[in-house]
């Protein structure tokens, strides 16, 4: 198997605002809004071509509240196959998101923690 690498990571909160501050001033990250996201901004972490992407915004709920890694996957339908073959519950089906970025779903890893796969 090929390993997949981490590609985007995000960071949920009843409070984007205030998660926003709280990276900016912590890290020096810079912030943009995205427009077909409402409240939801893409993070410029300022270290170069090859880093990680990132994005910061509401939660939807306490449930989807924290932070969470995206890997880049080939086959979606088959990570989310193999995901629930190892007994990761599947959380958010694949969805498309805005602005033709891609297609998401997010698994729960063993411990409960949610793992998203980005393809």
């Amino acid at each position: 198997m090929t390993a997949k690498p981490v590609a985007f990571f995000e960071v949920l909160s009843p409070e984007a605002d205030r998660a926003r501050q709280f990276y900016a001033d912590l890290f020096g990250w810079q912030m943009s809004m995205d427009p077909t996201m409402e409240g939801y901004a893409l993070v410029d972490t300022g270290a170069g071509e090859d880093a990680v992407a990132g994005g910061i915004g509401p939660s939807e709920g306490p449930e989807d509240a924290g932070v969470k890694i995206y890997v880049k996957v080939d086959d979606l339908d088959d990570q989310l196959s193999q995901a629930r073959e190892l007994g990761a519950p599947v959380v958010l089906e694949p969805m498309e998101l805005p602005g033709g970025f891609g297609t998401i779903a997010v698994v729960l890893d063993p411990d409960g923690n949610p793992l998203g796969l980005w393809k």
